[in-house]
């Protein structure tokens, strides 16, 4: 532990870890005070996908700029990055129209995309169903990683070759402003000094300052998620996102058919209630990841969301999911669900508390695709780069 840092961040999940690596880069000494053995929440508990192509302009941007950095690490250490593309399948004419308007904002957009016929998808992905796909929208730069994996390639590659100084089991009980320093003091009773600090994890957040957590507009969400027995000589290249996501993600809504096109869907439906939409992206070790779902409730009141899983949501996901593609099995052998917070007012939620306690949390969905290059262009703003 150094006498002093430049930088200490509390929570090691990938917003918090990314701050960490920017600010390593300009060459500041930075640690990192995680609460337990190792990251448990969003950044593992999510499908690995890096997919900029689902988002509004603003956070696209900053997804661009998060694929970049990914494949320079990638380039100098292992973290299981695969460049093999994201697909969105449509499945009747109105998705139809909406990949070839989002095809078109591409273009504007100088960000790479390719209309695939019926034909080609079927063609390209094993199992594809004829009477489901209409066409596709691939997205050849975006990758996929094994979040379960990644964050710690990534703690290994920033501790060895950047000078980061990483402490686990660490639980910071307050963090307080001294003017020409700021100290994180732990349960331990250990003190760490900074001249900056930045809180990243939504549960430290609400331990430190909890009047300010309370008052916020913080809601969470908690997705289930499932994953199959490895598939044997099957093979499902990149990202596989279905028609339910065209009608989801943010993206789309820059589409000028979007309003029109949502207005005609069932308010009542199991997927509108539930949030679901089907996703599928295939794991190093053969099995095939499923999701998802999305219920909501403010971050206040995180426990009325339930620690169990719905079968409900697991079920009707499965069926949906057999419609899609005819995988060799279905049989499942993992079922899990995370959480994240977000904003409902804003993209992310940021608070400066005095001047040198910043408050970065409620990034959404966006965290393994936007937090790279966000956290990028936010350490130049926190220090005035």
């Amino acid at each position: 532990m150094k006498e002093k840092y430049d930088l200490i961040i509390v929570g090691s999940g990938v917003l918090g870890t990314f701050h960490a690596y920017h600010a390593l880069k300009k060459g500041m000494s930075v640690a990192i005070l995680e609460k337990t053995s190792k990251p448990e929440g969003a950044t593992v508990r999510n499908f690995g996908q890096v997919v900029p192509s689902g988002m509004d302009r603003k956070w696209q941007n900053f997804g661009k700029e998060s694929l970049k950095i990914y494949k320079d690490i990638q380039s100098q250490f292992d973290i299981n990055l695969r460049q093999n593309g994201t697909v969105y399948l449509a499945s009747n004419e109105e998705e139809l129209q909406l990949i070839e308007e989002l095809h078109q904002i591409n273009i504007s957009n100088d960000y790479e995309s390719n209309l695939l016929t019926k034909e080609q998808c079927l063609n390209r992905y094993d199992g594809l169903r004829a009477d489901y796909c209409k066409g596709g929208l691939f997205f050849p730069q975006e990758v996929t990683v094994e979040p379960s994996t990644m964050i710690h390639k990534l703690h290994q590659f920033m501790t060895a070759n950047l000078g980061l100084d990483l402490f686990v089991n660490t639980t910071v009980v307050e963090t307080k402003d001294l003017n020409d320093e700021v100290i994180a003091r732990t349960a331990a009773g250990e003190i760490y000094k900074a001249s900056k600090i930045i809180i990243c994890n939504g549960s430290d957040f609400k331990i430190l300052y909890p009047e300010i957590y309370n008052h916020s507009d913080l809601i969470v969400s908690k997705l289930q998620m499932l994953q199959t027995k490895p598939q044997n000589n099957y093979r499902l290249d990149g990202s596989i996102l279905t028609g339910l996501t065209i009608r989801r993600y943010e993206s789309f809504e820059e589409c000028k058919s979007y309003q029109a096109i949502k207005a005609k869907e069932n308010p009542d439906s199991f997927e509108k209630k539930y949030g679901v939409h089907i996703l599928f992206k295939q794991a190093l070790d053969g099995s095939v990841i499923l999701g998802d779902s999305h219920e909501y409730a403010p971050a206040k009141e995180i426990d009325s969301l339930g620690f169990d899983l719905n079968m409900d949501i697991d079920h009707f996901m499965i069926e949906e999911a057999k419609k899609i593609i005819d995988l060799p099995t279905y049989e499942i052998q993992n079922r899990w669900f995370g959480m994240y917070s977000q904003c409902k007012t804003k993209d992310i939620f940021e608070y400066t508390v005095d001047q040198n306690i910043h408050i970065i949390t409620g990034i959404g969905g966006k965290g393994m695709t936007g937090s790279a290059g966000f956290a990028k262009h936010n350490i130049d703003a926190i220090f005035n780069a």
